[in-house]
């Protein structure tokens, strides 16, 4: 395995924790060599990385610039370590992915374990969130994939997988809509609503569409988990809003019913999967990707 040169490691690691101490910790090495050694690349570099702060330390501009470049190192350096390991043969190391909710209770677990069975030695690490901080992860490098609905175009995302993926509202069968073949927005207009947070690609599709139609939707909830807003309209046969791929398990197990949102705004939604444009990926991660591009094209 290659190691990345020492300074690289220390300025991700201060920049990561926020605090030369916490990164110490991290480090296994004394508070006071660290700083003295972010100091000398300070020195090296002419200007200041960090601003140091009553409670912590925070990247200057130059800092910013700095540890990009730091960052993209260390990517390539694993992804080159990772190509080495492939010529001998070995198939292992971690995969990093950012995903939705939506497929994380499934689609991308399952995906994993799948692939697990044929590459024991590849761990995963999941990071579940709302779609600009996936894209922010993937773009700084912390995460090799990302999996979103309708990211906003961004520079430096490259798109791997890209499949359908129209918006349902969910209620319980007992519901007066529940007997629909498909439902508009304005319909769900007079019934109380449990609404994902702002984050959400749905809450943004929803939102503009609300107000493209001058619509007052009665949100009688608001949360940033899936897993909330169902529970909440199963209890009390509120509405709540969610993309196909995670309508599955509620509704196989008859707790819940997922119509489809007619709305032409609502219904040409994509499902994405991407990388940071210009990473090579490591070898396990470039494996996986394609594991995962099957999957997601034979929901």
């Amino acid at each position: 395995m290659l190691h990345p040169p020492r300074h690289y490691v220390y300025l991700d690691a201060v920049a990561r924790a926020g605090s030369i101490r916490k990164a110490a910790e991290q480090l296994h090495v004394a508070s006071t060599a660290l700083n003295r050694k972010i100091l000398e690349i300070e020195g090296e570099v002419g200007t200041p990385l960090f601003e140091r702060l009553p409670r912590g330390v925070r990247l200057t501009a130059a800092g910013e610039v700095l540890l990009a470049t730091v960052r993209r190192g260390l990517a390539d350096l694993e992804s080159a370590s990772s190509q080495i390991e492939q010529l001998q043969g070995l198939v292992r190391g971690t995969v990093r992915i950012a995903c939705a909710e939506s497929v994380a209770n499934d689609l991308v677990p399952a995906t994993v374990a799948a692939y697990q069975r044929t590459h024991p030695g590849v761990q995963f690490r999941i990071t579940v969130g709302g779609t600009a901080a996936l894209v922010r992860d993937v773009l700084n490098d912390d995460v090799e994939l990302v999996v979103a609905h309708d990211p906003p175009a961004a520079e430096g995302l490259e798109i791997i997988a890209s499949v359908p993926q129209p918006l349902c509202v969910m209620m319980r069968p007992d519901h007066p809509l529940a007997g629909q073949e498909s439902v508009r927005l304005a319909d769900c207009e007079r019934y109380p609503i449990a609404l994902g947070a702002e984050s959400f690609g749905s809450r943004r599709l929803i939102d503009r569409l609300a107000a493209k139609l001058r619509l007052s939707l009665r949100v009688s909830l608001e949360a940033n988990s899936v897993e909330t807003l169902k529970f909440f309209a199963l209890t009390t046969n509120a509405l709540c809003f969610q993309f196909r791929v995670g309508t599955a398990r509620d509704v196989g197990r008859g707790d819940l019913v997922a119509i489809p949102l007619a709305d032409r705004d609502l219904a040409g939604g994509k499902l994405m999967m991407a990388a940071r444009a210009g990473r090579a990926l490591p070898v396990a991660t470039s494996s996986f990707a394609q594991a995962l591009k099957a999957a997601l094209e034979a929901m």
